[in-house]
C-alpha cells in the first residue's frame, strides 16, 4: 500500500470542517435570529436542514480519513460528492424554503436525500471491498 492510498482525502476533510462550521453557525442563527420571525413549522425546517448538515459534514470527516484503514479512495471519494450533493441540495433547499418561501425548492430537497444514501451506500460497499 503506498502513502497516497492511506493519507486522508484532503477535500472532504476541509469540505467537512466547512459544512460543520457553517452549521453550527445556521444553527445560531435560527435559533436566535429567526424566533419570532418565523413560525415554528419554519423553525422546525430549518432545524432539520442543520441536523442533517451536521451529521453529513461529519461524514465528510469520516470518509476523509477511512482510506487510513485500507477502504477504497475511488469509492469513498464518490461518497464524499455525494455527501457534498446532499448538503447543497437538501439542507440548502430546505434553507431556502423557510427564508425565501420559495415553494419551487420543495421537489428539490428529496434528491439531496438520495445523495445522502448513495453515499453511505458507497461507504457500506467500500467496507464490504475491505
Amino acid at each position: 500500500m503506498t502513502a497516497r492510498q492511506i493519507e486522508p482525502l484532503r477535500p472532504a476533510l476541509v469540505l467537512g470542517a466547512l459544512f460543520a462550521l457553517l452549521a453550527v453557525m445556521a444553527g445560531a442563527f435560527g435559533a436566535h435570529g429567526l424566533r419570532g420571525v418565523i413560525d415554528e413549522r419554519g423553525l422546525e425546517v430549518f432545524q432539520t436542514a442543520v441536523t442533517y448538515q451536521v451529521y453529513h459534514s461529519l461524514a465528510l470527516i469520516l470518509v476523509a480519513i477511512l482510506p487510513v484503514a485500507g477502504l477504497s479512495r475511488r469509492l469513498l471519494g464518490i461518497a464524499a460528492g455525494f455527501f457534498v450533493a446532499g448538503i447543497l441540495l437538501f439542507s440548502g433547499s430546505l434553507y431556502l424554503l423557510v427564508l425565501t418561501d420559495l415553494r419551487w425548492m420543495g421537489p428539490v430537497t428529496p434528491v439531496g436525500g438520495i445523495g445522502f444514501m448513495v453515499g453511505w451506500i458507497l461507504v457500506l460497499i467500500a467496507g464490504f471491498r475491505r
